[in-house]
């Protein structure tokens, strides 16, 4: 049997209780100290030390930690009905209701559900809790998301005085029971395989994978499961016959070159278990940006614009929170039946300020509202940079270094007293239709 294990095998012995954290000796079933099934065993338990975390269902977790009375209710976490899901407890999930699903039909199978607007500046405060958490155990932590990170734990058996998988186990325990949410983890040899565990058993999920099962563990996956084979894809494969790891396994490295490029070498090592990957501590960031959902289409730039600047000022704020800047202003826009448009610029300067990526958004919008009616609209900015050398005086635009020394005020005025304390009058009151779906890329 190749096992994603944390239930007891034959090949076995050792292993420990993932509640108490006891050392377990023999086959038993439970824990012989707390009666507890939840038991850790796998022949390369000791010797792992790759590792994925992920926290189950987090905005959800999030939220029935806030609020005890949404405990054993479905809940999803999205906007209006024009939005889409962003996330959904694991009881809506038995509903049938996924992420990404537009919220309609989330709500066509699951009815019941209580339906939470996204509070993202929440969720970043309890990221950031369980990311600093992580690196208590370790500085290897490179982050995929606001939930999610890998860990190598090569090394830290001295400090923490525990194998690896002693510390997972210990981490995961220490997360439910002082942020109040559980976190699910996945222990292999690479971090390929470390994602996959992590995906098993979920929620408070703890899997490993190690190097003797890799293989015969992945030929009876589907060809899906290879990171980078998306839809696409994975169609592309179907139509050649190939729909199991397995059959990949089979074929010779040149082969799968000439048919699929660099894909073809990419399916041929991680079908094999192939994975050299490190973990890296920090991905510096590739963009920052804000974007709305509307509750009904827009098409009007009486209508946009307002929204437009209250987005310019959100992704400011975060620019100017990290110390960075970006040189390319892009505006997205996504029209009343779902195709996508995009639209970028590059400065001569880098900026963070929220006046300068409005005034070219709006220069990017003008040509956009031609009467076509808008389902989702936002700004960001990419090519990012350290902010020292943003913004320097324009010599053109003279008046710009007035309404720079104007941001700077409000800015102080908004630290002292909230974010509503000033408004703009593009603002003021006006944009109220549109639920709110933060987005920094990383």
């Amino acid at each position: 049997m190749f096992a994603i294990m944390h239930t007891p095998v034959n090949d076995s012995s050792h292993g420990f209780c993932r509640d108490c954290l006891t050392p377990q000796r023999g086959v038993g079933m439970r824990c012989a100290a707390c009666g507890s099934p939840r038991l850790a065993r796998h022949p390369e338990l000791y010797s792992l030390h790759i590792a994925h975390i992920d926290c189950d269902a987090f905005y959800a977790a999030v939220e029935k930690r806030d609020n005890p009375a949404l405990k054993d209710k479905p809940v999803i976490i999205g906007g209006g009905k024009r939005g889409v899901v962003s996330t959904a407890c694991y009881i809506a999930r038995i509903n049938g209701v996924r992420s990404a699903m537009p919220m309609f039909k989330a709500l066509e199978a699951c009815p019941e559900a209580v339906v939470i607007k996204p509070n993202m500046e929440k969720y970043a405060t309890v990221g950031r809790e369980v990311r600093a958490m992580m690196q208590a155990l370790t500085p290897l932590v490179e982050p995929v998301s606001i939930d999610e990170a890998f860990l190598d734990l090569s090394g830290t058996e001295r400090l923490h005085g525990h194998p690896p998988a002693l510390v997972l186990a210990r981490f995961a325990r220490t997360v439910e029971k002082e942020i109040g949410i559980t976190v699910s983890a996945g222990l292999s040899y690479c971090k390929f395989l470390a994602k996959i565990a992590s995906d098993f058993r979920k929620p408070r999920g703890f899997s490993v994978i190690g190097q003797a099962e890799a293989m015969g563990f992945l030929a009876d996956q589907p060809v899906t499961m290879i990171w980078g084979v998306g839809k696409a894809f994975a169609a592309t494969l179907e139509q050649d016959g190939i729909r199991s790891v397995g059959q990949v396994q089979r074929m010779e490295r040149g082969e799968l070159m000439r048919r699929y490029g660099t894909m073809g070498d990419r399916l041929y090592r991680l079908a094999r278990g192939q994975d050299d990957r490190r973990v890296v501590p920090d991905h510096d960031a590739k963009s920052v940006s804000a974007e709305t959902t509307f509750d009904t289409d827009l098409a009007t730039a009486a209508e946009l614009v307002p929204i437009l600047r209250a987005l310019s000022e959100k992704v400011s704020a975060r620019l100017k929170k990290a110390g960075i800047a970006g040189r390319t202003v892009v505006l997205k826009l996504k029209t009343h039946d779902f195709k996508l448009r995009t639209r970028n610029r590059q400065l001569t300067d880098p900026t963070r300020l929220a006046d300068r990526i409005f005034q070219v958004g709006m220069q990017l919008l003008e040509k956009e509202t031609d009467g076509t009616r808008y389902r989702l609209l936002g700004i960001g900015v990419s090519d990012l940079t350290d902010a020292e050398r943003a913004d320097p005086p324009d010599l053109v635009d003279v008046r710009s270094h007035k309404r720079a020394l104007a941001e700077g005020a409000i800015d102080a005025l908004r630290d002292k007293f909230g974010k509503k304390a000033v408004e703009t009058g593009y603002t003021f009151g006006k944009g109220r239709n549109a639920q709110t779906s933060e987005d920094v890329e990383r």
